[in-house]
Order: structure tokens, then sequence, then C-alpha cells
């Protein structure tokens, strides 16, 4: 299966969850708008000054010509002119204030000639008419839909909200997801190592993905190589969570069971995708004492992980939770460095995306492209996608990157 067909698969299979709560929206920050959110008000709620300067009738400047405008009077923001403004008359205006009636244009400042308290002179060219005015709803108009539901709230949304005079917003409740490591030669930090174990940094990076990713997590730890264990550590994290993340386990090694107990809890679509790192990988739906969970077998090594929680789980868990995901941005720039790729998969490569002396944007690979070597994930600011068809790479041909920063 390939990494498109395995995606649209998990799309097509996953249900988002329906429970939403109520907060407060300085605490909604990355959660998931359960409804729509639609403007009671126009906004802004009249037509307003985007400059300090003087309002005037556009009627005044059509011919071009220099003019000279009599000044009766003033308004600031939050507050109103309350006369009428003639032909050959203008208002001083301060940015924010709404516009008097009569008047369709603002001059900035700066840009009139011996203004005072009496008359401004409007050079000619200077101004058109409707420049420098802001108009009653054209931020939103009332009973238009300002936050469509499955948005994923940013700091800029909760300035909306806040401007819309919402004090509370109703939210999709958090995502729990249970996730445990497999294997008899895994320790976990501050355990003691033995001769031919190593210390397990999936769980570490599967707590910083889901984190980011604003779920409650659940960290069942390492799980050894027993199948009575992995049912009982199974059957716990579907009965308490919504998804249940593995790492290790979903090979073909004479101790690999995941694959085999996930068939015996529910159903399994698929196990193995076209892909490097990241071949094996398990996905389906298990069940326990009434309470059902997302399963994601991924694969035992360490940039494998992030790889496939990146190609696959992510997007799924955004989905699972109500989230309308849009696609990753990409974006193509050269490779310093030639590529060795097979076609028939596709592969992701660790990458450091930096610019050359001549400010153009180029990335160059980390070093040796392993998948148990966890620290050219770290290096890494980017990850290289190299498409299923695509053979080798050379030096200076353009690859898509997906940059990291906000990702994992």
């Amino acid at each position: 299966m390939t990494v498109a067909q395995a995606q649209r698969v998990i799309g097509d299979f996953i249900v988002p969850i329906s429970a939403a709560e109520q907060l407060p929206i300085r605490s909604a920050l990355g959660r998931v708008l359960a409804h729509d959110i639609v403007s009671h008000i126009d906004v802004p709620a009249h037509d307003n000054s985007a400059m300090d300067g003087y309002a005037l009738r556009g009627a005044d400047i059509a011919d071009g010509r220099q003019v000279r405008l009599s000044v009766v009077g003033a308004v600031h923001a939050g507050q109103r002119f309350a006369g009428t403004v003639a032909p050959g008359q203008c208002v001083r205006i301060m940015t924010g204030a709404p516009m008097p009636d009569e008047c369709d244009t603002v001059i900035p400042q700066e840009l009139t000639i011996d203004g005072d308290a009496q008359g401004v002179t409007i050079p000619a060219g200077r101004v058109r008419a409707g420049d420098n005015r802001r108009l009653r709803g054209e931020d939103l108009a009332q009973d238009s839909v300002a936050l469509a539901r499955g948005k994923l709230l940013r700091p800029a949304d909760i300035g909306l909200l806040a401007s819309l005079g919402k004090a509370e917003v109703t939210v999709q409740r958090r995502l729990r997801v249970a996730f445990f490591s497999t294997g008899d030669e895994l320790r976990s930090v501050g355990e003691t190592l033995e001769p031919g174990c190593v210390y397990d940094s999936n769980r570490y990076t599967l707590h910083g993905m889901l984190t980011r990713l604003g779920c409650d997590v659940l960290d069942l730890g390492v799980v050894g190589d027993d199948p009575a264990a992995l049912e009982a550590a199974f059957r716990t994290a579907c009965e308490q969570a919504d998804a249940v993340i593995t790492s290790g386990g979903v090979s073909v090694g004479a101790a690999d069971y995941t694959k085999q107990i996930m068939a015996s809890l529910g159903e399994m679509l698929f196990w193995k995708i076209g892909m490097r790192p990241g071949r094996p990988l398990a996905f389906g739906r298990i069940a326990s004492h009434g309470r059902d969970a997302y399963l994601f077998g991924l694969p035992g090594n360490p940039v494998a992980v992030t790889v496939s929680f990146y190609c696959f789980v992510r997007d799924a868990l955004l989905r699972l939770a109500g989230a309308e995901a849009s696609p990753l941005p990409r974006l193509r720039v050269s490779t310093t460095t030639a590529i060795r790729k097979k076609p028939g998969r596709s592969e992701y490569q660790r990458g450091i995306l930096a610019p050359d002396q001549q400010g153009v944007w180029n990335v160059r690979l980390t070093g040796t492209q392993g998948s148990g070597i966890l620290r050219s994930m770290s290096d890494a600011n980017c990850i290289i996608e190299l498409e299923h068809e695509r053979g080798d790479v050379a030096a200076g041909e353009l690859v898509s990157v997906v940059v990291f920063d906000g990702l994992v």
C-alpha cells in the first residue's frame, strides 16, 4: 500500500468525536471549535477612519485641483460627530473615529498643507474619493460566519472572538491518547541499563508530539514481549483512551505480537506501507469491555516513529478531534546533496534547510539516514519528501520539504 492509499484509508475509517465543552476564550487556544461562530454585529460597527487626518466629501476633490476646506469640528475614536459637513468643509478626525455622515474620504494629516483650527489645504492629487475609509461590516458582516466549526483556534482567532464580545466558546473535548513501547530490551529513563538493553526514547518523542497536538496523554510505559502482558496493556489503553499508539512489535520477528493481538481484539486494516523509514505500520480498531479505540502500531526504530506519526497519526488525530485539517505546506527547494532513492516507495530524509550566501534557501541531508539514528532527527529542521515513483536525485534538483517548526 502506498502512503497516499494508507492516508485515504485512515481518513475514511475515522469518525470524529462529538463530545464538547464550554470554555473561557483565554482557555480555548489550540482547541477545536465545536460549532460555527456567527457574528451578531457588523465589524466594524460603522464607517470609520483608517488614518489621523481630515474627513471630507469626495466631491470637493473631484476636479483634481488643490482646494482649501474649512474645519468645522473634530472627532476622536469613541465619539460621533453631531454636526453636518457641507460642501467645502471638513472635520479633523482620528484613527478609528466614526466618519461623519456626509464624508466618504480621509486625507492623512501629513499630506495636507497649512492645517489649523479654521481650515486646511488639500494639495492636488494627494487623495482620491473613498481613500482611507473603513467600511461598516467590511471585516465581518452581521449574521455571517466568523469562524467555522472544526477550526483549530489560534491567537488571532481568540482575538476575533473577543472582537465579537464572546466571553466563552464551545470546543471539542480534548482527545485522550494512550501509548506504550514494546520490547524486552527497553528500559525507561532512570532504570539500570543491562547489557543488550537500550533506553526507550520513543515514548518521550510521542509524548512531545501528542502534547503539541493538545492531547491528554496516558503513558503506559514499556511492555515486554509477552502476549498476555500486551493484551492487558491494549485492553487498559482502549478502555481509557480514544486512540492507542504503540511503538515496536509490528514487524515479522518471532517476538512481534502486536498484529496478532490487534486482530484478536478488533480489526486491522493494514500493516505494511511502501515507505522508508516506517514500512511496518499497523492501523485498525480494538475493543475491550464495551469500549473501543483506534490503534496505530508504529515501528520501533526512533526515526521511523517520528516519520510515521507525521505521515499518518497527526492528521488522523486531528480528524478524530473534529478539526478540519488542511495539508501541511510544502516548500520546493534545491538540494545541495545527491540523494539515492529507489522508485516504488516514498522516502523521507532528514534535512537541514538554510539560506546560502545569496539568500536562496536550499536543503542538505543531515548525514547518515538510518532509521535508528535519532540524532539525525534532532539535527534536522525539515523532512525531505521523495515521491513514490521518483528515483535518484541529483544535487541541484528541486525537492519538497516540510519544515519541522510547529510539527514535531
